[in-house]
């Protein structure tokens, strides 16, 4: 499983790697990474969107196609169009994640940035945005880039990644901390 697993990842480093040389050739970095990032969001709300790219049952001009139609009315660029084409023609939306993830990385490692994955209970403002940019900036010391997600289940509150640290501050993670020390108690 290891192996699957490296072999994934090498696949979706590459290319992540070619689309990132693509799109510094065409100057549309941050226009791909915005695409990119709109279909992370879908991936992460969308059960079927994640059976199209995941299952093996479905021809490669099935997921080309829905891919082609998704892309479309999302207002993608051309040049992820094409590429997520060539993605879904290859049989490799199954590592499609990866890819988004390697892309967004390089790009953040490429522009000297952190990259911070925030989870919230609701989507944040711009007011509350640029908040949360700030304070992450002071402590990690760098530009930081904030890739957040939506978790209706944390109630509350939110939890921030950067690299292997985490901090949890989500009311679910309080009330279940809580809840643990009240069995202690009877």
């Amino acid at each position: 499983m290891a192996a699957t697993a490296t072999g994934s990842s090498g696949l979706a480093q590459r290319y992540a790697n070619a689309l990132l040389e693509l799109a510094e050739d065409a100057k549309a970095l941050d226009q791909v990474a915005d695409d990119l990032k709109a279909l992370h969001q879908a991936l992460a709300e969308s059960a079927d969107l994640r059976v199209l790219v995941r299952s093996p049952l479905l021809t490669r001009d099935e997921q080309t196609g829905a891919m082609k139609s998704i892309l479309d009315k999302a207002g993608a660029a051309d040049l992820t169009r094409k590429f997520l084409g060539v993605v879904a023609s290859n049989r490799r939306l199954f590592a499609l994640e990866a890819m988004i993830t390697a892309y967004l990385e390089e790009l953040a490692r490429r522009r000297g940035e952190v990259t911070a994955d925030v989870v919230t209970a609701h989507e944040l403002s711009d007011e509350q945005t640029k908040a949360l940019t700030d304070q992450i900036k002071k402590v990690v010391g760098a530009k930081v880039a904030i890739n957040q997600t939506v978790d209706p289940s944390l109630l509350g509150g939110m939890v921030v990644r950067i690299g292997s640290r985490m901090v949890d501050s989500s009311l679910r993670t309080k009330l279940n901390k809580m809840q643990l020390a009240m069995k202690g108690i009877g």
